[in-house]
């Protein structure tokens, strides 16, 4: 008899998937399992993976879900604090003895079908046998994580000896920028002495400065000491010195629990290098020292080779914190920055276009030896000219860092995020892998990773916090599609194996040994979980079950991409058809547009807010926002490249809710600062008048402003004070953000509001310079309802 055990509503994926179909490679429940009860302090930290799709309920075939209009994908936050619905996984051990299908190689969950000696795949079909030691573990199946949830988390073994494995000390390197000004250094040291309050003890750390030198810094003795490496002035001369025979590695690298103080003190001594500096390094044989003498390039790459050296010994995960103040402009990887003060439109050429790609591979190419090295790099640009972040990012996107952007050190977070982000859990060394059941498949993925050059869908992440996101668009197999007759129904499976340094008060007594007590220790995990979806039978349930979140992600990511490869015209082009066909393929299938003599009634009678439908009426207005960010806003409207590029880079990691904020913000209003008057307002000034509040909060992800309008009664305090629930709002925020958002407080009519204003975007032109005036939104939309017009006659 066959055996099919229910399973909660999501499922089991894979990790590395050995011999997988070569396909398209897109070139842009609560049970614990006996075993790790003893560990259930430290697994409670453990992330918790979230998916959503941008239907919940997946199209019949390919003619469905091209006639939907819809973009059809899921998007993927493998190392999250919760799921989408706030349930956990089940924990276990033993991860390598999961069996897998040996056709599709997915791994077996809760949807298979079970019997004594076999089961078969929910993915594929195939039959597969059981091997005799999961026969005799089956036979206790309430004992069993994959057998209870389609949603588990296991323990895999470690290779190698126990003292390998506690060699995981983590090491932070700050490598700052001293071809800067004094308000640049102190805000790096601020940014640093929060790190070492953030970092745990048994982490090791080490300092280095570059400008037309490399300065390592040994501050293990009782002084600190800077040995310096020259750097060669032009772009393709190496050091004349290994930076290991200029200072041994494990001299660079400082316990922090012993050293903390000395590295502050270490950090007390960085001044901004001179010119009389620069001269005297000129006359040491460096005969032609620029201005500037910024040797970025040079010294990431001397510093990823010196620490690749001991990586898999002395550490199995470094990260470099780069503090930038601006371009490279010396040794190898220096950059012209001319290229932006050039006049594109007298050459016929689009600025938007022509300062999007990176103009060397060099920074791409290091950070391969950066990956190589077990190197995660974090930039950090402090400066508001232009640095050229497109050639950059590379450091940071392929090692799975982050990119930070600061125009100034006056109202810079660079301390808090720095704080925020060693303060949160994060994994590496991961594999993320997508399978699905046979009637289709991932077309694209979106995301910070490096795709594996063997394996189709198989991504590589380096480095992965909490709040990193991925994406994944799909296709059918062939015109078959789903069963019409309730057969089996989608599948997907998504497999994430990543590695987390477990601290010494992570573990148990029992599991250390006398010898690795103090030490941090490696623990390899997979989580799995596979998800059934169900189908539409017709396009009005296609669109009930949409997902308007996921569906503006899965745009953010097809644009970005599109203004990368083609300009950013071509990306706003891209996104204004899509609506338009979208609108058109509604309007059809509502039969909302009336025939009269053969022809198709005028656009007034087309519905362009999708008023039939509650789940696809928020689209207009976010792709309006989007087109009005500055992500897409053309290069003469004041756009600077490096911000668009830094917005990029963002909101290409950003969770669905996220991004919906970052592309249009949450507006709320309050009467009082303890009273909450209406939860939502749209991004107007006529939203503002007609509310009668005194107090709007808004919520741009990056930035947080309290408005108080000028009618607002003098009595109410400004600021907001610590106990109100106004303050306990924007401090529940902050805390569950990846970066610090900044914080304004504005009074009307005493203060410059602009910041605010300009945020009221639906009366601002959608093509234009961001004036108020009275089109903007509506006349968007009176544009939209003339293109849907065109293309349906």
């Amino acid at each position: 008899m066959k055996i099919r055990y229910s399973a909660d509503s999501v499922t089991v994926t894979d990790e590395i998937g050995a011999h997988s179909r070569r396909a398209h490679r897109f070139s842009p429940i609560h049970q614990f399992s006996k075993t790790l009860n003893r560990r259930k302090n430290h697994l409670s930290d453990l992330k918790i993976m979230a998916v959503r799709a941008t239907v919940s309920r997946f199209p019949i075939d390919s003619d469905a879900q091209e006639a939907s209009g819809l973009p059809w994908g899921l998007t993927v936050t493998p190392f999250a604090a919760k799921d989408e619905s706030g349930i956990g996984p089940a924990y276990g051990s033993n991860g390598h003895l999961l069996p897998r299908c040996e056709n599709c190689y997915a791994y077996f969950n809760t949807y298979c079908e079970l019997d004594q000696w076999a089961w078969n795949c929910s993915l594929c079909g195939t039959l597969n046998g059981l091997p005799s030691d999961a026969i005799a573990r089956y036979s206790n199946p309430q004992s069993i994580p994959e057998m209870t949830s389609s949603f588990i988390d296991l323990e895999l073994p470690l290779d190698g000896s126990e003292e390998e494995m506690t060699q995981a000390r983590p090491v932070y390197v700050a490598a700052i920028d001293i071809s800067s000004s004094e308000e640049f250094l102190e805000l790096a040291k601020s940014a640093l002495l929060a790190a070492l309050e953030a970092l745990s003890p048994g982490s090791l750390f080490g300092l280095a400065t570059f400008s037309h030198k490399i300065g390592l810094y040994d501050v293990q003795g009782p002084i600190p000491v800077v040995k310096n490496i020259f750097i060669p002035p032009d772009a393709e001369s190496s050091l004349p010195l290994e930076l290991e025979d200029a200072m041994p590695l494990l001299q660079f690298l400082a316990p922090v629990e012993t050293c903390k103080d000395r590295i502050a003190a270490a950090l007390e001594t960085l001044r901004p290098i001179t010119s009389w500096e620069r001269s005297a390094g000129a006359a040491q044989g460096l005969d032609t020292v620029l201005m500037g003498g910024r040797g970025f390039g040079t010294a990431m790459e001397a510093l990823f080779n010196y620490l690749g050296s001991e990586f898999g010994n002395t550490f199995a995960l470094a990260r470099v914190f780069a503090f930038l103040s601006g371009p490279p402009d010396y040794g190898r990887g220096q950059l012209d920055t001319s290229r932006y003060g050039e006049q594109y439109a007298s050459k016929r050429v689009d600025a938007d276009r022509a300062l999007l790609p990176e103009q060397t591979p060099f920074y791409k190419d290091i950070a391969t030896i950066a990956v190589q090295s077990g190197v995660c790099v974090d930039v950090f640009a402090v400066t508001n000219e232009y640095t050229d972040l497109a050639s950059l990012k590379f450091l940071s996107i392929e090692s799975g860092g982050s990119l930070f952007l600061y125009s100034s050190t006056d109202d810079s977070t660079l301390p808090q995020d720095m704080f925020r982000m060693l303060n949160r859990p994060y994994a590496f060394n991961c594999v993320l892998r997508l399978r699905t059941s046979t009637e289709f498949k991932p077309l694209h993925s979106f995301g910070h990773f490096f795709p594996d050059p063997q394996y189709e869908n198989l991504q590589h992440i380096i480095c992965c916090d909490s709040y990193a996101t991925y994406a994944y668009d799909f296709e059918f197999a062939d015109n078959t599609g789903f069963s019409r007759h309730g057969g089996e129904q989608p599948v997907v499976q998504i497999a994430f194996q990543y590695t987390v340094v477990v601290p010494p008060e992570g573990l148990s007594n029992s599991e250390m040994s006398t010898s690795s007590r103090g030490k941090h220790t490696l623990q390899r995990r997979l989580r799995i979980r596979t998800i059934h979806f169900g189908t539409a039978h017709n396009i009005n349930e296609i669109y009930d079950s949409v997902d308007h979140e996921v569906i503006l992600s899965l745009l953010v990511h097809k644009v970005i991409l599109v203004s990368l490869e083609d300009g950013v015209r071509e990306g706003r082009a891209l996104l204004h058809d899509w609506l338009v066909i979208l609108t058109a393929q509604y309007n059809d299938a509502f039969q909302l547009v009336q025939y009269k003599n053969g022809n198709k009634s005028m656009s007034s009678q087309i519905d362009i807010t999708f008023s039939q439908c509650p789940q696809l009426e928020p689209l207009p207005r976010l792709v309006f926002a989007l087109l009005r960010n500055p992500l897409l806003r053309f290069h003469e409207e004041g756009v600077h490249p490096d911000y668009r590029i830094y917005l990029q880079c963002l909101f290409s990691v950003l969770d669905p809710s996220s991004l919906h904020c970052g592309i249009y913000p949450a507006l709320m209003s309050y009467s009082t600062p303890d009273k909450q008057a209406y939860p939502r307002h749209s991004l107007s000034r006529a939203a503002l008048i007609t509310s009668g509040s005194p107090i709007f909060f808004l919520d741009a992800y990056t930035t947080i402003i309290v408005f108080y309008s000028s009618t607002a009664d003098p009595s109410l305090p400004f600021p907001p004070p610590q106990d109100c629930l106004l303050r306990k709002t924007i401090n529940k925020v902050k805390q569950e953000r990846s970066i610090t958002p900044k914080l304004m407080f504005i009074r009307g009519g005493q203060d410059d509001a602009t910041a605010f204003e300009n945020y009221l975007i639906e009366e601002q032109d959608v093509d234009g310079n961001g004036f108020a005036s009275a089109m903007g939104f509506v006349s968007f939309l009176d544009d939209i309802s003339q293109s849907v017009a065109e293309y349906m006659k």
